[in-house]
């Protein structure tokens, strides 16, 4: 029961591609700490899975994974208090710039609105720019032509409602020159003979049991 994400080989994926893949994915059954950590999106084992599944560039070189953490939007300035981690290459050295960028989106930190996101065809590129659309942007600068850049997030609960942010991010992210490639779900659960086991975080609202990762691409014009 446990399902991981293949990617197809790079530049296989068309812009205009109606069918876009989904994954899901379960822990390991030695997994034994299945929901994420206290104010975290993401589980250690699906960051593990992370690392395994996009971890390869092209030629066979290890890719440099930095995983920044957001729990607050975005304001100018936020980029220095956001907790990063950088993972060193396989063979211990430090990593050099980051060719996959890993933002865990905690649910407090997104607009209830999607018109919050700030997403507009005219609106002003650039570093300096403020808010959600301002994000995507430095992200797009700090990242390669055909660099990755992944968004680990979950639903939230608005008076009562299920929000789902995955629409207005995706859009954010084109406007700032992403493509996108894919959709993981990760679950909150482990296998329990032929049923599911749910783990959810404990600060997760009621009736979520799983998180979400999307899959970008920078894309670079010559």
């Amino acid at each position: 029961m446990f399902h991981s994400a293949r990617r197809a080989p790079r530049g296989s994926h068309k812009r205009d591609s109606a069918a876009l893949p989904t994954n899901i994915w379960l822990p390991r059954p030695e997994q034994s700490r299945v929901a994420p950590a206290p104010g975290a999106v993401l589980p250690d084992w699906a960051i593990e899975m992370i690392r395994t599944e996009f971890g390869e560039r092209p030629g066979g070189r290890p890719a440099t994974l930095l995983k920044v953490s957001i729990q607050q939007d975005p304001v100018p300035g936020s980029d220095a208090c956001m907790p990063c981690t950088s993972y060193t290459d396989e063979d211990g050295t430090a990593p050099g710039s980051a060719s996959v960028l890993l933002a865990e989106l905690h649910p407090n930190a997104l607009p209830a609105s999607s018109d919050a996101l700030g997403v507009s065809e005219r609106g002003m590129p650039g570093a300096m720019e403020n808010g959600w659309p301002g994000f995507f942007h430095r992200a797009h600068r700090l990242l390669p032509a055909d660099g990755l850049l992944l968004l680990a997030t979950r639903q939230r609960r608005d008076a009562g409602v299920l929000t789902d942010p995955l629409g207005s991010l995706v859009a954010a992210a084109r406007t700032a020159g992403f493509r996108y490639l894919q959709h993981i779900v990760i679950l909150y659960a482990r296998a329990a003979n032929d049923a599911l086991a749910p783990a959810p975080p404990g600060d997760a609202a009621p009736g979520v049991i799983h998180g979400d990762l999307l899959v970008l691409s920078a894309i670079h014009h010559d």
